[in-house]
């Protein structure tokens, strides 16, 4: 069961609920046969297999989604000449084999259209990164297909230090790939440990000779106090939508989940989810590993190489594939290897270690109130905790009363709740169930509606319009094309996660809609319409609704585009 019920909004904007198949357009056939499948008739009794079958659907990721937009090389412009301008000689490409083109008249006059005649990366700094391919070139490519750039604006711009920071080195990458990083403090560090527990099961008191001396590095520290921490949000937690957040007012941010092995390995991608924009002033990485080789790594990696505030260490991701291989969650059955995942991690970083916990595995079995205060004597120095179980997921509501039992074996150790927050109400209502915790964690009620830092601290709810949500999306559309790059490869990319993020957006029902406000997280609304025409498009739960949204700001999308979310915990239970 459930704890699920139905949002009441006033009778005039309720529509028929025959009114409310989706719009398929843009979902493919396999997709299709899915939702077809899922569309059992009500009348038909299920068994208990197809009850537990539909149970387990509802839970973690879409996968084999395939990829949204794929680009064809021969018809983008080699790197070596997209940054060309007036006066320099064209450089010669050395890559062997480039299947790009290297004419430049000729790509210029095949190029996708220009979305619009203002490029945002222009605009702000005088010169435009992705050069002659942008898709909004028109005002920074000359009429002889050359970049332009306003060397004040630019030189003024770049003076001001880096704007995002932690970018991955190649030769970083390189040292990665081949194996010849240093970690040799690591692992002695791991080793040692691993040294100690044995001897004091078989031999008693362990001498100096046996332990590996490690000068103790004083450990920065943080004020977690009424702090208000926008969560690691797989996929969706990116950097340009923690922009909007800070802006809003979150206080403390945190990359998205990143795998040790990965960020070990070099994979770009992966650390990709360690950039941070200048605004960002309490900033930290979130950790994902089986063993403490991997993490103690990673940590040392992570506190030599970046400019980071804390590290978080994840164990509340429920991900099947995460869970199995012994990490996330899975490390909470696993109390030796976690201890010493904890204790080298904290020893090896010179910044506050913090953890983000579930309350356990199953959901009758409660275990972070006794992990609380080993996880404070092992190095710990903040504790969240999501107030849901592995196997809850969201199919429960948060338990704020266990929050608070947690904080108060924590003791002194600075503990924040988690779960179930869309409003000041909401936020207010859970810090009076827990009132020991030091602040609070917003992770699905920042993505439904990221101006809740704003309400919580001006302590208001906020009617907002549907102009104005539309203003917050077009920001973000800017920072996505300042991040990823507006040429076509940026453009999609930006409007890939925009249409993420818009699979957790559309479940906002405008304050003047409702008849009994705030709205709260696990309430499903009847179908509606808005105030006006925009407010209902962006309610709409179809995928091809959210792209037609994309296109206003991104143009077209490709031929043979396709999308389908990736998470599931965006839909009604």
């Amino acid at each position: 069961m459930t704890d699920l019920g139905v949002c009441k909004i006033k009778s005039e904007y309720i529509l028929p609920e025959q009114n409310r198949e989706p719009n398929l357009d843009h979902v493919s056939d396999k997709d299709k046969a899915t939702l077809d499948d899922n569309r059992q008739s009500e009348t038909e009794p299920k068994t208990k297999r197809q009850r537990f079958n539909e149970n387990k659907k509802l839970k973690g990721q879409n996968k084999n989604r395939g990829p949204t937009c794929v680009l064809d090389r021969t018809k983008e412009l080699c790197e070596s000449l997209v940054h060309v301008e007036d006066g320099e000689e064209l450089p010669v490409c050395s890559r062997k084999n480039c299947q790009n083109s290297h004419d430049i008249q000729e790509y210029l006059q095949k190029k996708n259209p220009n979305i619009g005649s203002i490029c945002y990366n222009f605009l702000t700094s005088g010169k435009c990164f992705r050069g002659l391919s942008c898709r909004f070139g028109e005002c920074h490519i000359s009429d002889s297909g050359r970049n332009i750039v306003d060397k004040d604006k630019y030189e003024q711009y770049t003076s001001k230090g880096p704007y995002i920071k932690n970018l991955f080195d190649k030769e970083l990458q390189w040292s990665l790939r081949k194996k010849t990083y240093d970690f040799n403090l690591a692992e002695k560090l791991v080793d040692s440990f691993g040294k100690k527990i044995e001897q004091k099961k078989t031999y008693g008191t362990v001498t100096d000779e046996d332990i590996i001396k490690l000068k103790q590095q004083e450990k920065r520290t943080i004020d977690w106090s009424n702090k208000l921490y926008l969560g690691p949000l797989t996929t969706v937690g990116n950097l340009p939508f923690r922009r909007i957040c800070k802006e809003f007012g979150a206080d403390i941010t945190c990359g998205e989940m990143a795998m040790c092995s990965s960020l070990l390995q070099g994979m770009p991608q992966e650390w990709a989810l360690i950039k941070r924009h200048h605004t960002e002033d309490i900033f930290g990485v979130q950790l994902c590993a089986n063993n403490p080789y991997l993490l103690t790594k990673c940590g040392l990696l992570l506190d030599k190489q970046c400019d980071i505030d804390f590290v978080d260490v994840n164990l509340g991701c429920p991900i099947d594939w995460v869970f199995k291989k012994g990490a996330g969650t899975g490390l909470l059955l696993r109390p030796k290897v976690l201890e010493s995942c904890l204790k080298n991690l904290s020893d090896i970083i010179s910044v506050p270690l913090t953890v983000k916990s579930r309350t356990g595995v199953y959901k009758d079995e409660n275990i972070a109130h006794d992990l609380a205060p080993k996880f404070r004597d092992w190095g710990v120095s903040l504790i969240t905790i999501h107030g849901r179980s592995r196997e809850q997921r969201y199919t429960k509501s948060a338990d704020w009363s266990y929050i608070e039992k947690v904080a108060q074996n924590a003791a002194p150790a600075p503990v924040f709740g988690c779960g179930d927050i869309l409003s000041f109400e909401d936020y207010k209502l859970f810090r009076e169930q827990a009132p020991n915790i030091a602040g609070v964690m917003l992770g699905r009620g920042a993505l439904i509606k990221p101006w809740i830092f704003k309400e919580i601290k001006e302590q208001k709810l906020w009617d907002i319009s549907s102009n104005e949500r539309m203003d917050i999306i077009k920001t973000y559309v800017n920072y996505g094309l300042e991040h990823w790059g507006s040429d076509t490869k940026g453009v999609e990319n930006t409007r890939r996660f925009l249409l993420e993020w818009m699979s957790f957006l559309y479940r906002y029902i405008p304050v003047g809609l409702l008849e009994d406000p705030p709205q709260k997280i696990n309430e499903r609304p009847p179908y509606f319409r808005g105030r006006d025409d925009l407010e209902t498009l962006m309610s709409s739960p179809a995928a091809a609704d959210w792209i037609r949204i994309t296109e206003m700001l991104l143009g077209k999308v490709p031929d043979g585009f396709k999308f389908i979310p990736k998470h599931k915990a965006n839909s009604y239970q």
